[in-house]
């Protein structure tokens, strides 16, 4: 099924870039692996690419897979902070390819469920650093 707004910019997306390059739909479904009808379905908005899909076209049509993938919205445009991550603003290649398989609404699910178990997680840590300030002080005050 077609989703309001995303479909639009990214099949228009991909049909503006197919004809930079002067491709045709069908020479462009060829080079990528793709049906004709399905990239039909995507230029016209009735359907919303998979990543999958997206790695395939991108190549051919002058676009980093990186740059597609951000336009349709499967990666974030903001870079993570210096202080999180892996700290080069990179994602894992293994973790782009094993999420890059599953349906929009998984891979969501997927950054929706890290992001509560990183705040959980910095709950305890910030939780671990106050009860340990506060047994030092307790202990430098001879208190138990």
């Amino acid at each position: 099924m077609a989703r309001t707004g995303e479909c639009a910019s990214i099949g228009k997306v991909v049909r503006q870039l197919r004809n930079r390059t002067d491709l045709t739909r069908v020479q462009l479904a060829r080079l990528a692996g793709v049906s004709p009808s399905h990239l039909t379905r995507i230029e016209s908005e009735q359907r919303f690419p998979s990543a999958t899909v997206l790695r395939k076209l991108a190549p051919h049509i002058g676009i980093s897979e990186t740059e597609l993938l951000t336009l349709a919205g499967y990666l974030s445009a903001v870079r993570p902070s210096a202080g999180g991550g892996n700290g080069n603003g990179h994602l894992d290649p293994f973790v782009v390819a094993f999420l890059s398989q599953e349906p929009v609404e998984i891979q969501r699910a997927v950054i929706s469920i890290f992001g509560a178990l990183k705040c959980v997680a910095e709950g305890i840590a910030k939780g671990r650093s106050t009860a340990e300030t506060s047994h030092t002080s307790h202990q430098r005050a001879g208190l138990r």
